[in-house]
């Protein structure tokens, strides 16, 4: 068999998740020689930096320390809120970066923010199922929509690794907008995983936002919002094929 160079692969999470929801993907690519980061962004999983204290910036910037510890070029990937985040550390490193993969996620155009995406997105089902703290600092997901909209089509186990792992999204990210250049994120070579099935991040949504970058290179699963849970072979496969072209 035809050995192929190892790549380093960033793994950012979405809203509402944590860094466990790469566990199997993570897994899967160590198996075959990589290396992955997976990062856990500030006010998520584990981590309790207060709502108040965390924007876009916060999140970018725990990226990029992940990134600036690593000797080469990275291929980052985020899903979700993740794809802002990513847009804006590739903005700051556009050099350190080999590719930018949104799995379904928001791509934003310069002095976009998530807010501006989202609500440009008649065809989601999830707004009607927020529901913002008193302070709104935070947003829930209201319980009985949460395994429905984020993986409608994962295993049992995978839902309740969901429901078990769930915390209030810290809100004043979501309105962070992203100031972009053609010499810096321009620059970098971009690739889009569309979630066929997702009811989040609608298909209109994706097509309009890769139309937007000029993104040629488009993969597709057909999942809900959340493959890595419900399908995770396949988020695999198609990370392992967007490492061997940086390769070959």
């Amino acid at each position: 068999m035809e050995k192929t160079t190892s790549q380093t692969y960033v793994l950012v999470h979405g809203a509402w998740q944590a860094p466990y929801v790469w566990d199997t993907v993570c897994t899967n690519l160590q198996k075959e020689g990589n290396k992955v980061i997976v990062v856990e962004l500030p006010g998520h999983g584990a981590d309790k930096t207060p709502a108040q204290n965390l924007g876009l910036d916060v999140y970018t910037d725990k990226v990029v320390a992940a990134i600036s510890e690593q000797g080469g070029k990275i291929i980052l990937v985020g899903h979700s809120l993740g794809g802002m985040v990513i847009t804006q550390v590739a903005e700051e490193i556009p050099h350190k970066i080999s590719k930018l993969v949104y799995i379904g996620a928001f791509l934003p155009a310069s002095g976009e923010a998530l807010t501006d995406l989202a609500y440009s997105d008649p065809h989601s089902q999830l707004g009607p199922a927020l529901v913002p703290s008193h302070d709104q600092l935070t947003l829930d997901v209201k319980p009985d929509s949460l395994t429905y909209l984020f993986i409608n089509d994962g295993s049992e186990l995978a839902k309740d690794m969901v429901l078990a792992n769930y915390r209030a999204e810290p809100a004043i990210p979501f309105s962070n907008k992203v100031t972009l250049t053609h010499e810096n994120f321009g620059t970098v070579e971009k690739v889009y995983i569309k979630t066929l099935q997702d009811i989040v991040i609608s298909q209109h949504l994706q097509d309009r936002m890769i139309a937007t970058a000029g993104i040629t290179s488009v993969y597709s699963v057909n999942t809900s919002h959340s493959p890595f849970l419900s399908q995770p072979q396949a988020v695999s496969d198609l990370l392992r094929e967007i490492g061997q072209q940086i390769a070959s």
